[in-house]
């Protein structure tokens, strides 16, 4: 065993090779292939999207407006924005990887969905008879919600992975975010309708796992590049705002239509209200001059929308919901301020973008939150109709808390069971990532037009002539130049007076 584990050390400590001129196409044709040929095995449009929906509505004695197409399009549609939009934009906060963030963001959920629908489809779709997927728009929503929990993973190696890596990782984790899905909801019952376990808690703890594996001891040396500009910032906020917007949307999907859709948009309407006010307050009392931080801001604003999620179609009260949102914010920005340079120098865990504090962390309360809400139901505040409507199982309700409580431990052990296997998998020198000296830089993977970067700047003394070099001690030359493909070289010079 001890043979096996140091030829895997030394065959993964192997001299990297960015280039995946090769690797990625062959791996998107291949893997885009595989997803028509399994679509056309086993998907097939359900009924209510099916061409013989007249036919079915008549013999069901329904109404073109009971067709579930006009009860869930709108929600789908804000929550795809926000896998698309808000989730690229929130990560092009760092100054030198928009490209990343949002190119990357897109080929991540674009692959994830097709997958999703499958995985998915096979646990919760089939139909037995003829074993077909039969899938319709709320098949759409939960691949959506499949594909953030890769997205969350995302973020903890943003800048640090390459584009077949990514694939790799949305791969196994659609996989295993299908397993626990299943284990979770068809297994133990337990609800959990804005994923604060099933989507937030595995996706941070999936990710970070994978971080963890994926450790960087030479990350410094491209530590300029792990930070954001001004306008960077400007676009990671437009993200915030998207995600904070339909947030409600996210949490309400797949609810219940009448009264749980309606009451799980309020409760995460409110705690996503407290929990800003309180990242605001956290944030400029922990600045010594009373400045808030854009890092802050532009997440921990988001937490209470992951808290809420679990609990969301409860009877958690308005005032309930205010408070969930209220800790939530405070313990995710306190987060950033400490749990995030803990990790990194005790754990040896580089989290990028810090899904600790916005996802694992505040998915894990969420959980919580559910287990305590369920465990105090009762036939007095949801009446008996309603209390089985909720729940859908025929269970006391502190029993019904035990199950949730057990169902945040199946989807933390899956996220970091999972992690270190993918991670252990992700390590291997064959996927193209880049050298620790160039993380964070959109240069390696994408064709970066008129620019000038760290990794292209150097000394041009030697393209001048000797006297050049001997100028007058009064005045110094700065040379930068960017090569540009078959361009040639581009010089620029700029003379300044010493002060």
């Amino acid at each position: 065993m001890g043979n096996i584990v140091n030829s895997y050390r030394d065959f993964c400590e192997q001299p990297k090779n960015s280039n995946i001129r090769l690797s990625f196409p062959a791996v998107c044709f291949v893997w885009q292939i595989a997803m028509i040929i399994l679509f056309g095995v086993f998907v097939r449009y359900n009924p209510e999207s099916d061409a013989h929906w007249p036919e079915y509505r008549r013999m069901k004695n329904f109404t073109d407006l009971e067709n579930d197409f006009y009860f869930r399009y709108p929600s789908f549609q804000d929550v795809h924005v926000m896998i698309f939009v808000g989730f690229g934009f929130l990560m092009t906060f760092l100054k030198r990887y928009s490209f990343g963030a949002v190119g990357f963001n897109f080929l991540i959920a674009a692959f994830g969905i097709q997958w999703a629908l499958l995985m998915q489809g096979w646990f919760h779709s089939l139909d037995y008879n003829d074993g077909k997927i039969k899938i319709g728009v709320e098949n759409l929503i939960n691949a959506d919600f499949c594909v953030a929990g890769c997205l969350i993973a995302y973020g903890a190696v943003l800048g640090k992975v390459s584009p077949v890596q990514l694939l790799v990782l949305t791969l196994f984790g659609v996989t295993l975010f299908a397993v626990e899905e299943f284990i979770i909801i068809s297994v133990l019952h337990a609800k959990d309708a804005g994923g604060s376990m099933v989507i937030h808690a595995f996706g941070g703890y999936y990710g970070l796992s994978i971080s963890w594996v994926l450790y960087r001891p030479n990350l410094g040396k491209s530590k300029h590049m792990n930070g954001s500009v001004y306008h960077s910032d400007v676009f990671a906020m437009i993200g915030t705002l998207f995600l904070w917007m339909f947030w409600p949307s996210f949490n309400s999907a797949i609810c219940n239509h009448g009264d749980g859709q309606h009451r799980a948009a309020i409760n995460t309407y409110l705690s996503l209200a407290s929990t800003v006010l309180t990242t605001y307050a956290i944030s400029s009392l922990w600045e010594k001059t009373g400045k808030l931080d854009m890092v802050h801001i532009q997440n921990s604003t988001l937490a209470g929308g992951v808290a809420v999620g679990t609990a969301a179609e409860f009877m958690l009260m308005p005032y309930g919901s205010l408070i969930v949102g209220f800790f939530c914010g405070l313990i995710s920005t306190l987060g950033y301020i400490y749990f995030t340079p803990f990790l990194e120098k005790h754990l040896k865990i580089q989290d990028t973008c810090g899904i600790h504090n916005l996802h694992a962390l505040p998915g894990a309360l969420g959980g919580v939150v559910g287990a305590i809400t369920a465990a105090a139901a009762s036939t007095t505040v949801y009446g008996e109709e309603g209390f089985r409507g909720i729940f859908d199982f025929n269970r006391v309700a502190p029993v019904q808390g035990g199950y949730q409580a057990a169902a945040l431990c199946v989807a933390i052990v899956f996220g970091i069971g999972g992690g270190i296997f993918v991670g252990c998998i992700l390590k291997l020198p064959i996927w193209g990532d880049v050298a620790d000296e160039n993380c964070f830089d959109d240069e390696f993977y994408w064709e970066v037009r008129g620019s000038v970067t760290f990794n292209t700047q150097r000394s041009i003394w030697t393209h001048f002539p000797q006297k050049t070099k001997h100028w007058e001690t009064q005045k110094y030359i700065v040379f930068t130049f960017d090569i540009y493909k078959k361009r040639g070289l581009s010089v620029a010079c700029e003379m300044q007076k010493k002060k």
